[in-house]
């Protein structure tokens, strides 16, 4: 866990002045998730005055820590790291959620929109789409790909691409993208469709091979990478985006409080840089605009989750 603390003048203090913030990340510690919130909670804590603990409270494919924010204190001082999969995915992809993530939290503000990129380890005899689409069919079911688990954006867009590529490849769901990336680093599980935020340091060192990104645009972070849909797979546009969000019944002010101090940290041009850095844009914007954002995308996602056929293995 990571702790962020300091003071701040009386006036700007949080709700309860002295008691600290539990920023919950419902993924283990290496993931983009988490790497956020590492960068958010400092900034959280020199605005609002409060310690700031980040609390990685991973299982079940991000429901867990996920339905403890929908449960905790409606004060302001429980906050999520709210992720497209327990927000939008998983509501189709399981039977049943202890939580409902319409009623039962509040949206802050959306923090990201993220391109993921397809990557294989280097022992992939592939270097483009061609060949690595050649490789699957040439030898069905022989290759594995790693996702941050079950109804993650990596889940799903490994799903839509076998799909959409007529191919045949075994999901391996890890509890994390941390974990998953470090096998596919390790070459244990040789292909991985990740948020770029956490691939990027490795792609740059060699050590993983972008073959393409899923987004309608290519990445400003990987400008020579092409897209899948400029490369024949027409109209495939997948990302992955977060969110803060809190206990559906947190009173107003204190949302407005919370949205005012993410927008405040966004606007700071460091800020700015360093999450471009990672590979989404900064954006910002009101509870009402995540919240639009979120039940938009339990359709449009419920729909891919049927189109795939995706399972929670």
């Amino acid at each position: 866990m990571l702790l962020a603390s300091g003071t701040a003048h009386a006036a700007d203090a949080f709700p309860q002045p002295g008691k600290a913030i539990r920023f919950v990340v419902p993924y283990p510690p290496g993931g983009p998730t988490d790497l956020m919130a590492r960068i958010l909670a400092p900034e959280m804590r020199k605005r609002l005055g409060v310690p700031v603990v980040v609390d990685n409270r991973a299982g079940a494919g991000g429901n867990l820590g996920t339905d403890q924010v929908a449960k905790s204190a409606p004060d302001g001082h429980t906050i999520l790291l709210a992720a497209s999969g327990p927000m939008a995915v998983n509501g189709s992809l399981y039977s049943s959620l202890p939580y409902s993530p319409i009623k039962d939290l509040a949206p802050v503000i959306q923090i990201s929109a993220f391109a993921l990129v397809l990557e294989v380890n280097p022992s992939v005899d592939a270097k483009n789409l061609k060949e690595f689409i050649a490789a699957l069919k040439a030898k069905p079911d022989a290759y594995n790909f790693a996702s941050a688990g079950n109804g993650t954006p990596q889940h799903l867009a490994g799903e839509l691409f076998k799909r959409r590529a007529d191919v045949k490849m075994q999901h391996v769901a890890y509890k994390g993208a941390g974990p998953a990336l470090n096998d596919v680093l390790g070459g244990q599980v040789p292909i991985m469709f990740d948020i770029l935020a956490s691939s990027l340091p490795h792609i740059a060192a060699g050590k993983l091979r972008p073959i393409a990104v899923t987004t309608a645009k290519r990445s400003s972070a990987l400008p020579d990478v092409p897209t899948l849909a400029e490369l024949g797979m027409t109209g495939f546009d997948f990302s992955a985006w977060h969110g803060i969000a809190v206990a559906g019944t947190t009173p107003a002010p204190i949302i407005k409080k919370l949205n005012e101090t993410f927008n405040a940290i966004f606007a700071d041009p460091a800020i700015k840089k360093r999450w471009e850095a990672i590979g989404s844009p900064v954006v910002g914007g009101t509870p009402e605009q995540f919240g639009a954002l979120v039940r938009t995308e339990t359709v449009r996602l419920g729909r891919i989750v049927k189109e795939t056929g995706a399972v929670a293995d």
